[in-house]
């Protein structure tokens, strides 16, 4: 029994945790960056909006941080924080204020087809 805990520690050296290979992702591609705003936004039109305030934070923490974004939009950091939470509940306004400034924040710039 005592190898147990061994090898779970063992497994922990060797992995890295999802946020950390997330964020190291979304700062050396733009396309992947690019990629997960259009899916957070494509979550909205499917009215996945939890899933979409999450792909927005984690979008939020690889890339320009939550301070930036506060600049950026005018909005206080703490309340753009509880916004992108699971439990958040942001006015569609706000959704595109955060939106719009990710874009700008990060040099993309998304484009809506009918298809």
């Amino acid at each position: 029994m005592s190898s147990r805990p061994a090898e779970s520690d063992k497994i922990r050296r060797l992995t890295k945790p999802v946020q950390e290979v997330l964020r190291r992702r979304l700062q050396v591609d733009s396309r992947f960056a690019g990629n997960l705003l259009g899916e957070a936004i494509g979550c909205l039109l499917r009215n996945e909006v939890v899933v979409a305030q999450l792909l927005l934070r984690d979008l939020t923490n690889g890339t320009v941080g939550f301070a930036s974004l506060a600049r950026e939009t005018g909005i206080l950091e703490k309340s753009l924080m509880r916004m992108l939470s699971a439990k958040g509940n942001p006015q569609a306004s706000n959704l595109f204020l955060i939106i719009d400034a990710l874009q700008r924040l990060n040099g993309l710039r998304l484009q809506v087809r009918a298809v």
